[in-house]
């Protein structure tokens, strides 16, 4: 078995084939501290505004922990020993603390060793629910806000290896997902197959996406079934009691009323070709006694559904529980067949159907967009929103539900983030369900990101129905960068904040917008974990490409750097590529020049304590306005944004435009690639976990809604595989050995690595045991850092 301390890495330097296996290095150990600083605490807000409740995240598991046994099927990854799904995130060491007096509890209670995720609060807020990933189950425990402590309820082990797993049902009552009773060892491997695995065409048009992890045989299909299989529970507190029989259920939602259960059941055949969420499946209503109340919809595979950005199957769909009555559910169906390019006046149309009687579903609207979702409020206001990805545009409409009258309210370009009004503040009615909050002026009480020129200014208006106008109440505060996290008393506007700025970590406020103050103290007291990034500075440039599009990117220079006294520095772009249909879209300001800088493991940051300057989330917009596309421009666009960029550096004298990397992960791998193979900008390149074959993801590819067969040509020319004996700059490629991403399968590394090997290249490949698309495991992260500071040191800093 190949040991777990082994990194396996195909070189190219020296030998034209050499194949090493390489121990585990670690980078230089400021990169090492960085990584390895603790993030401050993730913060999940009760209700009532009474309560935080703190959690310790979790960092970077050993790479023994991602080599356990694994389950890849029907598109998921499991846990065969816990009934769960493996690579998650997630946190311990739980607080509680009151947000008015600021006292901080420990929570008592909890398991060893707890392996927790988000948690749910109970209606009242004074209790918490949550799930810990034991080693060999999953269980579920309550937090009590009055105690401070935590025990477990359940006596049956969770499923949870689809969708929710648990919900409140009131104040004392839960229903979750169980392994059914009975449930013995997985299926036995067959000796040996009964029989080839055989899939067929009969003529119909059946376009698949490049989906990873699928069911490949009917002993995948008996796995999933074993893993798949739950059984509702109900516990009020004296005990569980079992909902219905077991079965493959992917979602579940409690009725505004508490009396039924909405669910999304999945039934044979399973597909081969999509994963579990687009197998055949049911919508259904339980009672709380797990009988059957009414049966909405039986879809279909997904499989042969068309696949442009704004098509749908041709079923019933975004079915959903109306906040704002006891137990209507809502859906959505296509009016246009599904398909987005046919001309229709209207998309779709939302119905309703109330479960307990037996009329046909009423029709409430109609949209002339796809139906995105709704905010129900009143009779007289509720907010739907429609959007297209054709021409990237998206409307408000306000429903009235007493007229049935459905009238736009606000439309822009989805790409268009200086108009955003924000969404909507909601409040809980009767049945504890968030709708619209409406002040008693009839307006609406919207935040939103504030984008804007000088960057993201978050704001919160009070906006008029009648008159589409906005009025802001507050606005981020300058030289900082400043949300609402959550209203405390929407009538008085006190809400909780966080706060934070270049040199201040974040925190949480309590803010009186009236007043436009802070009301005291921060109400948490997190401290900065990365000390080595202090005197770092941070600057958000803005320069512009030679078809005068405005660009920006985050430059960060090292701590003391000097740039008339210590002259250029070496300097690594790391971007990610992004469409438009608009160039002035393409232009926006994106992001604020006055937030905290984290460290992430896959961020570019760490080199500016090793004398580079980092110019990060470098702007690489791809412009198709009218008929033409955006990929139609591709690469001549790639090289208008990568030449502005060097030149900025260089005339503000930080950077040496001849001593220049360029890096990214996923799309921004791809972007890499090309930008090599098509320029003589940079002095090295660092691509992690990309696609660099799209004759491989013929279907379509993130903002490509063409297929191979209708633009061979565009396919073809965005290919780096096509151009790779062009590929002569330095290319260190990374590569999650298990990448379970649409399209970025592994080969697409070993394909690409080969060709420009056998081009005479320098390349180096550097394949992850056990990584997904992102990676965790500390012993690949280290090496990760060490392989770029490598590359970097050799092919960009040691270069003059």
């Amino acid at each position: 078995m190949r040991s777990t301390f082994i990194l396996l890495a195909l070189l190219a330097s020296g030998a034209a084939c050499a194949q090493d296996a390489v121990t585990y290095q670690r980078p230089p150990a400021v990169i090492e501290e960085l990584l390895l600083a603790k993030p401050t605490p993730g913060v999940s807000v009760g209700r009532n505004g009474e309560w935080l409740l703190l959690a310790e995240r979790i960092t970077f598991p050993g790479v023994e922990e991602l080599a356990e046994p694994e389950l890849r099927i029907a598109g998921l990854r499991l846990n065969p020993r816990n009934f769960s799904t493996t690579r998650g995130t997630y946190s311990n060491n739980l607080k509680l603390q009151n947000i008015r007096t600021k006292e901080l509890f420990p929570v008592t209670g909890l398991p060893e060793g707890l392996r927790s995720n988000s948690p749910q609060w109970s209606p009242d807020g004074k209790k918490a629910a949550l799930v810990h990933y034991g080693p060999q189950r999953v269980d579920l425990y309550v937090i009590s806000v009055e105690t401070k402590t935590a025990a477990k309820i359940n006596t049956a082990a969770l499923n949870a290896t689809s969708g929710m797993t648990f919900a409140w049902v009131d104040n004392s009552t839960l229903v979750y997902k169980t392994v059914p009773a009975g449930t013995g060892a997985l299926p036995a491997v067959p000796a040996a197959p009964k029989g080839p695995v055989v899939q067929e065409s009969k003529g119909k048009a059946a376009a698949s996406r490049t989906y990873q992890d699928l069911i490949k045989s009917p002993y995948d299909e008996a796995l999933f079934t074993h893993m798949a299989t739950s059984q509702f529970v109900l516990n009020n507190g004296q005990g569980e009691k079992n909902l219905g029989a077991p079965a493959v259920i992917t979602s579940f939602s409690v009725s505004p009323d508490k009396q039924y259960l909405l669910v999304r059941k999945v039934e044979k055949p399973y597909s081969y070709l999509v994963p579990m969420y687009g197998f055949p499946h049911s919508w259904l209503v339980l009672d709380m006694q797990g009988r059957e109340v009414k049966s909405l919809a039986k879809n279909p595979s997904s499989e042969g559904a068309p696949i442009g950005f704004d098509d749908v199957m041709d079923v019933p769909r975004s079915f959903s529980w109306k906040d704002d009555e006891p137990h209507t559910v809502t859906f959505a169906k296509a009016l246009d067949g599904g398909l987005g390019k046919q001309k229709a006046e209207y998309r779709d149309a939302v119905y309703a159907a109330d479960v307990t009687g037996n009329d046909a579903p009423k029709e409430l609207f109609r949209t002339k967009r796809r139906f995105d979702d709704v905010t129900w409020g009143n009779k007289e206001v509720a907010l739907v929103y429609e959007s297209m990805f054709a021409d990237r545009r998206e409307r408000i409409s306000i429903y009235n539900q007493t007229t049935g009258r459905l009238d736009s309210l606000f439309e822009k370009s989805s790409n268009d983030a200086y108009s955003d009004i924000g969404r909507p503040f909601t409040t809980r009615n009767q049945y504890d369900r968030q709708v619209l909050f409406i002040q008693k002026n009839g307006d609406l009480l919207m935040r939103s990101q504030g984008s804007s020129p000088e960057g993201d200014m978050p704001f919160v208006q009070s906006y008029n129905l009648k008159t589409g106008k906005g009025a802001i109440l507050w606005r981020c505060p300058a030289n900082t960068y400043e949300y609402v996290v959550e209203a405390l008393d929407l009538e008085k506007l006190i809400m909780l904040t966080s706060r934070e700025s270049q040199a201040e970590v974040p925190n949480y406020y309590i803010r009186d917008l009236r007043k436009r103050s802070l009301m005291g103290t921060p109400v948490t007291d997190f401290t900065n974990p990365y000390k080595a990034m202090e005197g770092v500075t941070k600057q958000k440039i803005s320069y512009k490409r030679e078809d005068g599009i405005n660009l920006t990117g985050d430059l960060y220079l090292p701590k003391g750097y000097d740039a008339k006294k210590d002259g250029p520095l070496p300097v690594l772009i790391w971007a990610y590529p992004r469409e438009y249909k608009s160039a002035a879209d393409a232009a926006q300001v994106r992001g604020s020049r006055y937030t905290f800088t984290r460290v992430g493991y896959g961020s570019p940051i760490f080199w500016v304590t090793q004398g580079y300057a980092i110019l990060d989330n470098a702007e690489m917009p791809i412009v198709g306005e009218g008929n033409s596309q955006p990929n139609d421009h591709f690469i001549p666009q790639l090289y208008l944004n990568a030449h502005a960029a060097i030149q900025a550096l260089a005339k503000m004298g930080v950077g040496d435009s001849n001593r220049v990397a360029v890096g990214g992960h996923s799309y921004g791998a791809f972007m890499t690639a090309n930008l090599l193979a098509h320029t003589k900008l940079f002095r090295a390149g660092i691509a992690r976990s990309g696609a660099y074959n799209r004759t491989l993801t013929p279907f379509g590819f993130q903002a490509e809604e063409r297929t191979y067969w209708e633009a061979p040509q565009v396919y073809f020319n965005m290919s780096p595989f096509s151009f790779a004996d062009k590929i002569k700059t330095p290319l260190l490629m990374i590569h999650g050995e298990l990448d379970n991403n649409p399209g970025t399968f592994p080969i697409q590394s070993e394909r690409l690595y080969n060709a420009v090997k056998g081009h005479g290249g320098t390349v180096r490949y550097v394949q992850l045991p056990f990584e997904s698309h992102g990676y965790s495991a500390r012993e690949n992260l280290l090496h990760m850092l060490w392989e770029q500071s490598q590359w970097l040191d050799t092919y960009v800093k040691g270069v003059r």
